[in-house]
C-alpha cells in the first residue's frame, strides 16, 4: 500500500573546482549554490546551503582541513564548521567582482582570493581582517598559490595574460614575472623551496628555478594540460615508468588519459592505456584536473562530463568512479544476479552503470549517439541498450561486476526507441523503432554459455531474424510476453498491437486510448496487457479477445511506464508530471500517490524480489523506493495497542479516583472530552473546587499549555463553561502573569476566551435578574398567603 523513498541519487557536482580533504576521506564539489561533502567509501552526501539563491565561484578547504571557505557571486565569503553544517561568519570579500581563485597557507592562517577584478586580497583568519590588497595582475586572477616556506612570505598568482606573478607579502610588491607560457597556466606545484612547475593551455609544462627565476626545462606535452601532479619523491613507481631518481610529474589534459614526464630528459615514461578511439580536438573524456591524495596514495581526476575518478598513485589502476552529474534520465533497471547494481541511460551515448552499495560508477562507452531505452534478462547478468545511432548492443557482467559490450546490431534505418529481452531464457529480443518496424534478434548461443562468453574479445555481430512493419507512427514501447510466444507494442498512433513471437504474425489489435501510447506490459499472471497513453488512463485489456477489461484514470498528464507490482495484483505507473500512482486491480482504485520527481518519469522498474522500485526522471535524479507496507503497518499497529494500554489504565485510574495521573494521562492521549470528564468528575467531589486546584496546580508547563488550548474549546459551549473558568481561575491565582505570557498560544487563547466569557457573564447576569424576580414573587406570594389564613382564623 505505500513506498517510501530508501535512496536518492541526484546530481551532486555541476563543474568548477573539487577538492579532497587531507585523508582523502571526503570530497568537496561546488553543485549551483550548494557545496556538497560526499563520503568517499559510500558516496553519500551531506549539503552547504547558503541563505541567498547566488552561486558558489570558488571554496577552499584549509590544509589542517578545520577551515572551508567559501566564496558567491554576491560578492561575500563565508567560513564554515563543515563537519557540524555550519556558517561560522560572513563578511564582505572587499573584491568589486566575484572571487575565482582561492587559496590558504601551509600554516591555515593566511588566505588569498584572487578576483575577476584583476586584484588579490589576503585575509588573516585568526584576527579576522584583509592584512594586503595586490594590485598589478590584469584580467581575471585564476590562479593563487602560497609558497610552501611560510618564513619566505611568498605567494604567486597566474591571470589571464599567462604570466606567473611573485609577490613578496612584506613589501605588498610583485618581485617577479615569470614569463614562458603563451596560453593560460593552469596549476602551479612546488617541487622544493626552489622548484616550481607550471602546467598551460599551450601544451607545456615549464620547471622554474625560482632563485635565479629562470626556466629550467621546457617539457612539451603534445595536449593542452589542465593539471599537473608531482610525483612523491619516496614510494615505488617503477610501473609508471620511473626508473631514475629525479622529477617526475603526472600531466592530465585535453586527452583524457594520464601520463607519466621525466623533466630531466623531456619524455613521457608512461601513458594510460586507451581504451577506445580518441579524436585529437578536446573530447567529452578530457580531464579538467586531477589531485595527489598522498594520506591514500591516490591520484584523483575529474574529466568534463563531470565524472570523478580515484586511481592508485603507484599503478594508475582505476579503484573508483564517481558519477557527479547525471542528465536527463530516460531509462533506469536494476541490474545483477541480486539487484546489487543499477543500469542508466541518460541523455548521452554513454551508460553508467552504479554499484548501491559504493556508489562506484562505471561508464560504458559503445553508443555513438543518446541511449534510449534498455532492458535486463531474467537473470539479470546480460542487457541491452539502443540509442539514436540505429543500433543495438548486448552488454554483459562479469562475476567482478565489470561489464563489457559482447555483441551489437545494426539494421533500422531510424533511431532505435524501445527494446525488450525474451523472459524464459536469453534466447532472443525484439526492438522496435521511428521507421515503424519491429524487429526480431536471435542471440547466438557463444554469448549465453559462460565459457564461450569468456573467450570473446571483440563484440559479435547480431543479424535480424523477423523484420515487420508494425505501425503508421513511431513505436514507443515492445514488450515480451511472460511464456516468450508473443510480443506486444505501442505506438503514437493509439494502437497496441499483438504479434506471434515465431513468426511476427499480427494476431489482435487493442483499440480504445484518445492519444498515443506510451508503454505495453504483460501481466506476470494473467493473460492481460497493461497499456498507458498520452491520454492519462491506464487500461487492462483480454488477450484472448481484445477487448478493454479496465480503465484506470487518475493521471491529469501522460502515463509514461507502467509495471505490475505485488505479484500482479497492483500496477505501478509513472507520469510525465513527476508523479507515480499506485493501483490495485481488483478494486480499480488509486491506493497511494508518490510525489518524489520534479519532471518526466522515464525510467521504472521493480527488482526481482519485488519490494524494490527504482525511478528516474529527467530532473536528473533516480531514486530507489522500498515497500514500507509491512513497516507501516506494524507501526499502526503497535500505536494502536499503546493507545487501548493508556486507555485501559485511564479508566482504571477514574475507577481509583487518581486524577492527577488521570489527568496527566488524558492529556497525553490528546483526548479534550476525556479531560472534561476528569475536571467534572473533581467538581462533583465534597471540596471539588479546592482538589481541583491541588491537581491543575502540579500538572507540568506543557500539560497547563494543552489544557489551556483545550479549555478554549470548552468555553464555546454553555454547558462546559463553568469547568472552564474554574481552570481559568486557577491559572490566574497560582500563575504570574509573567509566567503565562510564556505559554504557547496565549494570545489567541485570550482572545477566544474574552467574547464568550463575557456572553456567559451576561446569560448569568440576566438569570440572577430572574431569579430574583422569582424570589420577589415567591415572597409576595407567601405574604398573601399568611394574611389570608389569619383573616380565616379570624
Amino acid at each position: 500500500s505505500s513506498y517510501a523513498v530508501s535512496r536518492k541519487i541526484e546530481p551532486f557536482y555541476k563543474g568548477g573546482r573539487v577538492q579532497v580533504n587531507r585523508d582523502g576521506k571526503f570530497m568537496f564539489c561546488p553543485c549551483g549554490n550548494k557545496l556538497n561533502i560526499i563520503e568517499v567509501e559510500t558516496g553519500t552526501l551531506q549539503s552547504l546551503q547558503q541563505d541567498e539563491e547566488e552561486d558558489i565561484t570558488a571554496f577552499v578547504v584549509s590544509p589542517d582541513d578545520e577551515i572551508l571557505v567559501t566564496g558567491s557571486r554576491a560578492l561575500l565569503l563565508k567560513q564554515w564548521n563543515w563537519r557540524e553544517n555550519q556558517c561560522v561568519r560572513t563578511w564582505k570579500a572587499v573584491h568589486v567582482a566575484p572571487v575565482a581563485a582561492m587559496a590558504f597557507d601551509s600554516t591555515s592562517t593566511l588566505l588569498a582570493t584572487g578576483g575577476c577584478d584583476s586584484t588579490i586580497k589576503i585575509w588573516d583568519m585568526i584576527k579576522q581582517y584583509c592584512t594586503h590588497n595586490l594590485k598589478g595582475s590584469s584580467g581575471v586572477v585564476h590562479l593563487v598559490e602560497f609558497h610552501p616556506d611560510m618564513s619566505r612570505l611568498q605567494l604567486f598568482s597566474s591571470s589571464i595574460d599567462y604570466k606567473i606573478r611573485i609577490w613578496d607579502l612584506n613589501s605588498s610588491k610583485c618581485v617577479a614575472v615569470l614569463d614562458g607560457h603563451f596560453s593560460a597556466v593552469t596549476s602551479l606545484v612546488f617541487a622544493d623551496g626552489n622548484t616550481l612547475l607550471s602546467s598551460g593551455r599551450d601544451k607545456i609544462c615549464i620547471v622554474w628555478d625560482l632563485k635565479t627565476r629562470e626556466n629550467k626545462h621546457t617539457v612539451p606535452v603534445y595536449e593542452s594540460v589542465e593539471a599537473a601532479v608531482l610525483l612523491p619523491e619516496k614510494g615505488d613507481f617503477s610501473q609508471l615508468g620511473v626508473k631514475k631518481q629525479g622529477l617526475h610529474f603526472v600531466t592530465a589534459g585535453s586527452k583524457g588519459i594520464l601520463k607519466v614526464w621525466e623533466v630531466a630528459t623531456a619524455a613521457c615514461v608512461y601513458s594510460q592505456p586507451v581504451p577506445f578511439e580518441l579524436k585529437e580536438e578536446a573530447s567529452e573524456r578530457s580531464v579538467t584536473q586531477c589531485m595527489l591524495v598522498p594520506e591514500r596514495n591516490e591520484i584523483v581526476t575529474v574529466s568534463v562530463e563531470h565524472n570523478i575518478v580515484f586511481y592508485d598513485a603507484q599503478t594508475l589502476q582505476l579503484r573508483k568512479q564517481l558519477a557527479g552529474y547525471n542528465d536527463e534520465v530516460l531509462d533506469v533497471k536494476f541490474l545483477g544476479p541480486a539487484d546489487s547494481h543499477i543500469v542508466v541511460a541518460t541523455n548521452s551515448p554513454q551508460l553508467k552503470v552504479f554499484e548501491l552499495a559504493t556508489s562506484h560508477c562505471q561508464i560504458l562507452y559503445g553508443h555513438t549517439e543518446t541511449i534510449l531505452a534498455l532492458d535486463v534478462f531474467r537473470k539479470g547478468l546480460m542487457f541491452v541498450s539502443c540509442a539514436k545511432d540505429k543500433s543495438i548492443r548486448v552488454w554483459r557482467m562479469n562475476k567482478d561486476g565489470r561489464v563489457i559490450c559482447v555483441a551489437q546490431g545494426l539494421g533500422h534505418a531510424h533511431g532505435v526507441g524501445a527494446v525488450a529481452c525474451s523472459r524464459l531464457k536469453e534466447r532472443f529480443l525484439v526492438t522496435s523503432s521511428q521507421d515503424c518496424t519491429i524487429k526480431i534478434w536471435n542471440i547466438p548461443e557463444s554469448l549465453t554459455s559462460k565459457a564461450k562468453a569468456a573467450l570473446i574479445s571483440c563484440p559479435e555481430t547480431l543479424h535480424a531474424k523477423v523484420t515487420e512493419r508494425g505501425h503508421n507512427k513511431d513505436i514507443n514501447s515492445v514488450t515480451v510476453s511472460p511464456n516468450d510466444k508473443l510480443i506486444a507494442t505501442g505506438s503514437q498512433d493509439r494502437l497496441a498491437k499483438l504479434w506471434s513471437c515465431s513468426d511476427c504474425s499480427l494476431l489482435g489489435v487493442f483499440t480504445g486510448h484518445k492519444r498515443g501510447i506510451w508503454c505495453v506490459q504483460f501481466s506476470p499472471v494473467d493473460q492481460v496487457l497493461a497499456t498507458s497513453s498520452a491520454d492519462g488512463t491506464l487500461k487492462l485489456w483480454g488477450i484472448r479477445d481484445f477487448s478493454c477489461l479496465k480503465t484506470f484514470e487518475g493521471h491529469d498528464a501522460s502515463v509514461l511506464k507502467i509495471i505490475f507490482v505485488s505479484r500482479g495484483t497492483q500496477l505501478l505507473s509513472s507520469g510525465s508530471d513527476g508523479l507515480l500512482k499506485l493501483w490495485t486491480i481488483k478494486t480499480n482504485e488509486c491506493v497511494k500517490t508518490l510525489d518524489g520527481h520534479e519532471n518526466k518519469i522515464w525510467g521504472l522498474h521493480s527488482n526481482k524480489q519485488d519490494d524494490m522500485v527504482v525511478t528516474g526522471s529527467t530532473d536528473s535524479c533516480i531514486m530507489l523506493w522500498k515497500d514500507v507496507t509491512e513497516i507501516e503497518e506494524k507501526e499502526a499497529q503497535a500505536k494502536e495497542e499503546e493507545q487501548i494500554i493508556k486507555e485501559q489504565e485511564l479508566s482504571n485510574l477514574l475507577h481509583e479516583r487518581r486524577y492527577l495521573k488521570a489527568l496527566g494521562l488524558a492529556i497525553s492521549l490528546d483526548r479534550p472530552h476525556t479531560v472534561l470528564m476528569v475536571i467534572k468528575d473533581i467538581l462533583k467531589e465534597t471540596d471539588g473546587r479546592k482538589h481541583l486546584e491541588e491537581n491543575i496546580v502540579r500538572l507540568r508547563k506543557d500539560q497547563k499549555e494543552a489544557v489551556l488550548a483545550f479549555l478554549v474549546t470548552w468555553n464555546t459551549n454553555s454547558r462546559n463553561c463553568h469547568e472552564a473558568q474554574a481552570v481559568v481561575e486557577t491559572l490566574l491565582k497560582h500563575e504570574a502573569p509573567e509566567t503565562l505570557l510564556q505559554y504557547s498560544g496565549i494570545k489567541p487563547a485570550v482572545e477566544s476566551l474574552l467574547p464568550y466569557t463575557e456572553r456567559h457573564f451576561q446569560r448569568l447576569s440576566r438569570l440572577l435578574q430572574a431569579t430574583m424576580f422569582i424570589d420577589f414573587m415567591w415572597q409576595n406570594m407567601r405574604l398573601g398567603d399568611a394574611a389570608h389564613q389569619e383573616d380565616v382564623t379570624l
